[in-house]
């Protein structure tokens, strides 16, 4: 014989139900409430107690009508309990939603952040967008994400499902066919990014997923190694490049941009020394080292390498080409 109990709906359930009958105005009693959701009046009395005394909705019984009330209008269900502090915090990562405008999550939780501030609406004293209105992001460069690939891909990581496709390398003439076990997905450096073990080099590689097309998820499975972890895979990387070297890079910044190096969280590794006259040393431990050549181009003359002399040296060349370019 089935539990009466286990047939009868869940708390929250419950109460959605109650709420949505005080809200119609309807007389309802405990007898009513038993008979109607299928459970005790002892049920009833603690659902209504919690919907009173936790979810601070004004409920009471009036003794000449025998029933239950809204004393006030309630116009939607508090599932959801914040302060005015934790409202203003939602409501600042929801702006901050436009930073990652073209990926494949941002109209699911732009809608998603949009409910949570609706229901909440009543029970704040401000206007959020007055509050916010000087609060902006601003990032240059998002990566354009093709949502069908993106969620074909995330299927097959989680439920670790080998997959192929055609990938077309910076420059390449034409795409090369891969079969991939995808182990991860990533967001680094504005741009969506599969890490997988690449089955005819037998290696793990990275892939840019706006560089993928024709992607097919198969029904054979693989088990990823428990000794994979993002954060392992990454430990040498400035930004994607992970490389397989042991660089051990050091700069040394002017004393004009020693703050603004200060400001930031370049590397994990990183290890910043300030040096006589306002200058900084920042020293970081790289397994590859295209990213940082990039990186230190951006700084111009307030950035000087001092090791490894190989970057030292591939920055010179860098630096005459573009003597010779803009000499012109």
């Amino acid at each position: 014989m089935v539990d009466r109990a286990q047939l009868s709906r869940p708390p929250l359930e419950r109460m959605l139900k109650i709420h949505d009958i005080l809200r119609r105005g309807t007389l309802v009693n405990c007898t009513r409430l038993c008979s109607e959701l299928e459970v005790c009046r002892k049920t009833i009395v603690r659902d209504i107690g919690f919907m009173r005394d936790r979810l601070n909705l004004p409920i009471e019984f009036d003794p000449q009508i025998q029933s239950y009330r809204y004393t006030q209008p309630v116009t939607s269900f508090p599932t959801v309990q914040v302060s005015e502090g934790e409202l203003v915090a939602l409501l600042v990562a929801r702006r901050a939603l436009e930073q990652y405008r073209g990926t494949p999550f941002h109209r699911q939780l732009e809608v998603a952040f949009d409910k949570l501030a609706a229901g909440l609406k009543d029970r704040i004293s401000f206007s959020p967008a007055d509050e916010l209105g000087s609060v902006s992001f601003k990032n240059i460069g998002l990566g354009k994400t093709d949502l069908t690939v993106f969620n074909a891909l995330s299927l097959a990581v989680l439920k670790q499902l080998q997959v192929t496709f055609k990938y077309k390398k910076p420059g390449g003439k034409k795409p090369d066919k891969r079969t991939i076990q995808p182990y991860h997905l990533t967001h680094r450096e504005n741009l969506w990014y599969l890490i997988g073990f690449d089955l005819e080099r037998k290696a793990l590689r990275t892939f840019a997923l706006p560089r993928l097309d024709s992607v097919e998820v198969s029904t054979i499975e693989f088990t990823r190694p428990s000794t994979f972890t993002p954060e392992k895979f990454f430990s040498g990387a400035m930004g994607v490049l992970q490389g397989d070297g042991d660089h051990q890079v050091v700069i040394r910044f002017n004393a004009q941009s020693a703050d603004r190096v200060k400001e930031r969280e370049w590397h994990e590794s990183q290890v910043m020394h300030e040096l006589p006259g306002g200058r900084l040393e920042l020293r970081l431990r790289l397994g590859a080292l295209e990213e940082v050549e990039t990186w230190i181009l951006r700084w111009g003359t307030a950035a000087e390498v001092i090791q490894p002399l190989v970057l030292r040296e591939r920055l010179r060349k860098v630096s005459e080409s573009l003597h010779d370019m803009y000499k012109k």
